[in-house]
């Protein structure tokens, strides 16, 4: 039988069972079981399951986490929010109230901060600064040390690596500026419509490895979306959404892709899916002159991810939050040795709460290094040499093309989030790649061939937690939906 035929025929025989009622041995499902029966067991190409995730994150990661992320190294970003958008021309503008962002004024960041950007310790300050310095300059002053002669070649090189999977900002530029995290939460904006659409559709359409003949499903600019084409069985003409055909079709096609490319898909469904999350988890309630009211919006959730809803994609979608999950628990668990080496510091200024935040820090990579399933990166790029080589850099360039699509974005809150999620989870891709690397690090001193910014590894861990955030709030809305028919 045509595969599209038998799914037809699944499909309409489902629709037969919901259209004839129910008998007084099943009870109606509710909307709990709707969007997350089928979010449960185990995780295509993986050995873990959501189960194990769900425990893992939200008893013994989430709390420990989320103190962290409080603190003043982990709350401060620099960010250029003002880089024009590399694509297309015209960009609508959010100008709604929540769509801002708060600014730091100089006086709210620390000096440690603002003046160590790149550093670790505060005996290093010296160092990079004079590396900075001579680098500005544009070529290596011949008065310098010869180990600061080194670094400042070993340096450049670096930041021209092949690694680096984001575009990141150059926080050197006046358009760079301080943002609080804290003060400036991802939440619901209500930037949305064409504009927000043409965001993820450039990113899915022309980032994913995906040929224009293969429809995504539900994907709100398609021509045929929400349309139904008309099918003949024998003498009865059956209309059927359109979407149904373009999601057999795609998944077909996801399906027969190499593990790399599958996964570059699922990384960003996963991103798109925790995003909808935060949005679903913090929107606005109530808006009235005396307050706001921010909280769980369980029919925006519902239409974001239930399974009638969404034709079977919600799930899906949050299948492969869990798999997004999975990647950076990975990530963080292998840069450990980094970390560990006596000085590296969380570099503020404070050096009582710097030591404490490193101990912390330490506490949360060795719990997380402790995960007993973690993901078997060594399947990636693991064939011929040469073709391994040239799928990893069509890997990183369609990710480093992601992160620039972020300048597009209309809602700097949005852009704000979306910058430091992308340049995130581009950390991590590039500690996964780096093993070697990381091994060779000396014990003390600077690490020339592997080596993290302070933007880096802020946007490494805010990443993570917001990941692990959205992981915390699907068990929220399990509990919301499981009286809700």
């Amino acid at each position: 039988m045509d595969h599209r035929w038998g799914f037809l025929i699944g499909f309409l025989g489902a629709v037969g069972l919901l259209g004839s009622g129910h008998s007084g041995q099943q009870p109606p499902e509710t909307a709990a079981q709707r969007c997350f029966c089928q979010v449960s067991g185990y995780l295509d190409d993986c050995t873990c399951d959501v189960e194990t995730i769900d425990k893992f994150n939200n008893y013994r990661l989430f709390p420990r986490l989320q103190k962290l992320l409080e603190s003043d190294y982990f709350r401060y970003y620099k960010v250029n929010l003002k880089r024009p958008c590399p694509f297309w021309n015209e960009i609508s503008q959010c100008g709604r109230r929540d769509c801002a962002v708060k600014l730091c004024q100089s006086d709210e960041v620390p000096d440690g901060i603002k003046s160590a950007s790149y550093k670790y310790s505060e005996e290093a300050n010296n160092l990079i600064e004079e590396c900075e310095q001579a680098e500005r300059l544009g070529a290596v002053d011949e008065s310098l040390s010869e180990e600061t002669q080194k670094a400042v070649l070993q340096w450049t090189k670096h930041d021209d690596s092949s690694d680096n999977f984001c575009e990141a900002d150059d926080i050197q530029s006046p358009d760079a500026e301080y943002v609080d995290l804290l003060l400036n939460p991802e939440r619901y904006t209500g930037y949305k419509g064409p504009d927000a659409w043409k965001i993820w559709n450039v990113i899915y359409e022309e980032n994913c490895f995906k040929p224009q003949t293969i429809k995504r499903p539900l994907n709100p600019l398609a021509s045929g979306h929400g349309k139904s084409e008309v099918l003949e069985a024998g003498k009865s003409m059956i209309k059927v959404p359109a979407d149904l055909f373009h999601e057999n079709t795609f998944y077909s096609w996801l399906e027969g892709l190499c593990v790399e490319k599958r996964a570059f898909y699922r990384l960003i469904s996963g991103l798109h899916a925790s995003i909808n999350v935060h949005l679903s988890a913090r929107y606005l309630l109530q808006d009235t002159w005396l307050e706001k009211k921010w909280g769980h919006n369980i029919t925006e959730f519902q239409q974001r991810f239930d399974g009638i809803l969404t034709e079977g994609e919600g799930p899906r979608r949050l299948k492969n939050l869990y798999f997004l999950y999975l990647i950076e628990l990975r990530a963080l668990s292998k840069v450990v040795p980094f970390f560990e080496r006596q000085d590296f510091q969380l570099f503020t200024g404070n050096k009582v709460q710097d030591a404490e935040n490193k101990m912390l820090l330490l506490e949360i990579l060795h719990e997380i290094k402790s995960f007993p399933l973690h993901f078997d990166e060594n399947s990636f790029f693991a064939g011929d040499k040469k073709e391994a080589n040239k799928l990893k850099e069509d890997f990183r360039l369609h990710f480093r093309n992601i992160s620039r699509i972020m300048d597009c974005v209309g809602c700097l809150k949005c852009r704000l989030w979306g910058k430091l999620q992308t340049q995130g989870l581009g950390t991590a891709l590039k500690i996964l790649f780096s093993e070697k690397l990381i091994a060779n690090m000396p014990e003390s001193g600077p690490s020339y061939e592997f080596h993290l910014t302070r933007q880096e590894i802020v946007s490494l861990f805010n990443a993570f937690g917001r990941i692990s955030t959205s992981v915390k709030e699907l068990e929220n809305f399990r509990n919301l939906l499981q009286n809700i028919h």
